[in-house]
């Protein structure tokens, strides 16, 4: 699974599905000499997701997606972080029939998958964050790997897409404040799956990856730049003058089914698999 570096005899002691370590435990080959791993999760040890790394997300959560995100969708098995995407029918607990809200009006959970952050517990400015995973792109599924900023409403928080797959579409986004409350100002990247001139594509693993500093946010799949923005562009414009992206982000992991963009699952056989190698960060020594 191309992981490439070497733990201290401590770390072997963790009973956890993957650890987080600070800057000096571990020491890796393959970032180069500028780059220091100060955090990693490589998701070695079967069973739950580790409590010390990430927390869930749970409900319907967000762009009206068809998903009730629930912990029992994420486990670790076989060196990888699987997250789940079910079809099951169950009573939506929030349901209220007068309810204009979409997460309270639907009398029922169709769907159900994970959404894992590291808010509250990891959260890092600047550096490559670096994921290794293999995504599905059955019709309907909406996978990320993404970062939100610590402080802040959404979008004035600063939003960073590193992954994002809909619709036959691979997407390196980032998003920051308007002067509308809860409208970001986008730059998007959008690459057809057909123009990767290879029909398994998707079938197997791929590394995406951001590299951010105090100039600009670059954002790779397997080594080809998706997405260059600078940050003299990324100033939100609600009369505050703050740029998200000079403040630490946090990290999700999530697989969505339908919603917004999401597409149509309805044709689509579950279960649909999210599978994730390692997650790691870096920052310049």
């Amino acid at each position: 699974m191309h992981k490439i570096w070497f733990i201290l005899p401590l770390l072997m002691l963790a009973s956890h599905c993957g650890f987080g370590q600070s800057a000096g435990s571990l020491v890796q080959k393959n970032a180069g000499d500028d780059w220091e791993l100060v955090w990693a999760d490589e998701f070695e040890t079967d069973g739950l997701p580790d409590p010390k790394n990430w927390t869930f997300e749970t409900g319907f959560v967000r762009n009206n997606e068809l998903q009730w995100y629930q912990p029992d969708n994420a486990r670790c098995k076989g060196g990888f972080l699987i997250i789940e995407g079910r079809r099951e029918h169950k009573p939506n607990p929030n349901y209220q029939p007068t309810s204009s809200n979409w997460k309270t009006n639907r009398p029922a959970i169709d769907y159900t998958a994970s959404s894992l952050h590291t808010n509250g517990l990891h959260s890092w400015q600047y550096g490559r964050f670096e994921m290794r995973g293999r995504i599905d792109t059955s019709p309907g599924m909406w996978p990320a790997f993404w970062t939100l900023g610590t402080k802040g409403e959404w979008p004035s928080n600063g939003e960073i897409d590193i992954m994002e797959y809909y619709r036959n579409m691979l997407l390196a986004n980032v998003a920051w404040g308007t002067t509308k409350r809860y409208t970001a100002e986008w730059r998007s990247t959008r690459k057809p799956m057909d123009s990767f001139i290879d029909p398994n594509w998707s079938k197997k693993f791929h590394v995406w990856r951001m590299d951010w500093d105090e100039t600009a946010i670059r954002l790779y799949v397997d080594d080809a730049l998706l997405n260059s923005v600078s940050l003299s562009e990324t100033v939100n414009k609600d009369g505050t003058g703050v740029n998200p992206f000079r403040q630490p982000q946090y990290m999700l992991l999530n697989l969505a089914i339908g919603g917004d963009n999401g597409g149509d699952p309805s044709k689509t056989t579950f279960p649909r698999l999210f599978e994730v190698d390692y997650v790691r960060v870096y920052q310049k020594k």
